[in-house]
């Protein structure tokens, strides 16, 4: 199988996991309806924001944590058409075989990297992982490595900083191995203790804070009984965007950025602690293919600036945007539901408008 039809095997099945803390990938195994990541992606939440090809953007409980072999387990969205993936046999690989790393590094959705094993049975801290030069970066982790047959032989775990191309995959036979064990307490939350391996469920957990069979200390994935809130300015974005009908969980992705739709129009907002602002940019349609539109399209475009009192309109590649800037020490809670309110109504207003009047054409997502 050629690299190109792996990838548009595993587009559906790859899923994008946001928290309040980062991004990360996962993949849906059918056999099991679970999603598999890692857990430093999860890093301690119990819930986390999914989205893939196949589903909007949704909630996800976190079901399974392994921190020494840095897996979770998610729970796969409802009444949605996964495709199925298959698991391959690590027993099978070798030295030079080649490879596909999936996921989203540094945000971009579904990029692929070839590559070859440089070394199946690499050991780090008492495992095996397979090292492969396919680059692997930020964002790729959880993602599925995946062999020339379309199998998952790996899952994408770390880089060695400074490295070139140093990239190492956890075995899919420990991954096989702790679904087999979570399986019959599917549905519970569980951890794997780190010292003895012993799976630690909610019902089984000594004093809610100790593994029953060696008294480590573990961590279960479970709700908490009161939502984490964030604090100062990134806390009056999520008070702001909670007036205006938004659910803050599911438009958190990442340390202060966040993601809404207001009809078809996409709105990012992202506080820049460092410099003291908030950017809110609402990415509109994109610019007409023909060329006799795009004159009068500019023309109104400048024309709307000088009208559009703190908006401004502008043309990204293909895309138009809407833009605001608040900075941070000027924002009360009022002046910025107004702010963010008028930026959303004219993003829905303009993207509409535009199509109707300069034949611009639908945004392109991933």
């Amino acid at each position: 199988m050629d690299s190109q039809k792996i990838i548009e095997q595993y587009q559906k099945a790859i899923i994008q996991i946001a928290t309040p803390g980062g991004t990360g990938t996962g993949f849906y195994v059918k056999e099991f309806d679970l999603i598999v990541t890692n857990d430093h992606v999860v890093a301690d939440n119990a819930e986390v924001t999914i989205a893939g090809k196949a589903f909007e953007k949704a909630l996800s409980r976190v079901w399974y944590t392994d921190r020494k072999h840095d897996l979770a387990f998610l729970e796969a969205p409802k009444n949605i058409e996964l495709p199925e993936v298959k698991l391959g046999r690590y027993e099978d690989m070798h030295d030079g075989d080649a490879v596909v790393a999936i996921g989203h590094p540094y945000g971009l959705n579904y990029t692929a990297t070839k590559g070859v094993i440089s070394k199946v049975d690499r050991i780090r801290e008492g495992l095996k992982f397979i090292q492969i030069d396919a680059a692997i970066n930020p964002g790729n982790s959880g993602g599925p490595l995946v062999n020339m047959n379309g199998e998952v032989i790996g899952v994408n775990s770390f880089i060695i900083r400074g490295g070139d191309n140093l990239g190492f995959a956890l075995p899919v036979n420990y991954l096989r191995e702790a679904l087999q064990i979570y399986l019959p307490n599917k549905g519970q939350a569980s951890t794997r203790c780190f010292s003895c391996g012993f799976l630690v469920t909610t019902a089984s957990i000594d004093s809610k804070k100790y593994c029953p069979n060696c008294g480590t200390e573990v961590n279960l994935p479970e709700m908490p009984e009161k939502e984490a809130e964030p604090v100062g300015t990134a806390k009056t974005i999520e008070e702001i965007l909670k007036e205006l009908g938004k659910d803050v969980r599911l438009a958190r992705e990442g340390v202060n950025n966040w993601s809404v739709k207001e009809g078809s129009a996409k709105i990012k907002i992202s506080y820049n602690a460092e410099n003291y602002f908030i950017a809110g940019d609402a990415y509109l349609c994109q610019m007409p293919s023909d060329p006799a539109k795009i004159k009068p399209l500019y023309q109104f475009l400048l024309q709307e600036n000088y009208r559009t009192n703190g908006l401004v309109l502008s043309c990204m590649k293909q895309n138009i945007v809407l833009s605001c800037i608040i900075y941070d020490l000027d924002m009360t809670k009022e002046g910025g539901a107004d702010s963010f309110r008028n930026l959303f109504h004219k993003a829905d207003y303009y993207d509409d408008f535009l199509k109707n009047e300069y034949s611009c054409t639908e945004r392109l997502e991933e």
